[in-house]
């Protein structure tokens, strides 16, 4: 997994430009296409940070530090984990107007759908008013008995190539200032 600085010991205006991954994952499926996304940013040959953050350590302080954002979750229920639910309930208004207008992007690791929990991300989104650089990816592991629903993921190469694409494009169009 690719890491940064904790955010408290990260030089503020230190000139890099950066992007925060926040995620949750309860069977492993959301932490691979996070790790995919994270090499992807990382060998976009941008100098871009990239800084990876489970939901329930990510807070406000990590968000204005970004230029950009990557919001990664699986399909509980048919909406966004409760993890990631409650890291964008303790951010929302300690960010809102101070972040306007930076990029972002939005991973779902879904059982069956997934389109409600990357419906649930843009409307947060769109109250902070960030920009979208592309669709939300989804990615579907057809889970659908309790076993296996429960079962640890295995996201297949396909998949995970798709999730690196999208964290080098965002990667990328930070780094050439393009979103």
């Amino acid at each position: 997994m690719v890491t940064a600085a904790p955010a408290d010991e990260r030089p503020i205006g230190a000139g890099m430009r950066s992007i925060l991954i926040v995620y949750h994952s309860d069977t492993g499926g959301t932490s691979q296409m996070v790790e995919a996304a994270a090499r992807g940013a990382a060998a976009a040959e941008a100098a871009v940070e990239v800084c990876v953050r489970h939901a329930d350590q990510a807070g406000a302080e990590d968000l204005l530090r970004a230029d950009g954002y990557l919001f990664a979750t699986p399909e509980n229920l048919a909406a966004i984990s409760g993890v990631v639910k409650c890291f964008f309930d303790r951010t929302y208004y300690a960010v809102l107007d101070r972040i306007v207008g930076r990029p972002y992007a939005a991973m779902v690791c879904a059982g069956s759908d997934g389109h409600n929990a990357a419906r649930q991300i843009e409307r947060i989104a769109t109250g902070w008013r960030l920009k979208a650089v592309a669709g939300p990816l989804i990615v579907c592991t057809s889970a659908q008995t309790p076993e296996r629903i429960l079962s640890a993921k295995r996201i297949g190469d396909p998949d995970r190539e798709r999730c690196a694409e999208l964290g080098a494009t965002l990667a990328s169009g930070i780094a050439l200032g393009i979103f």
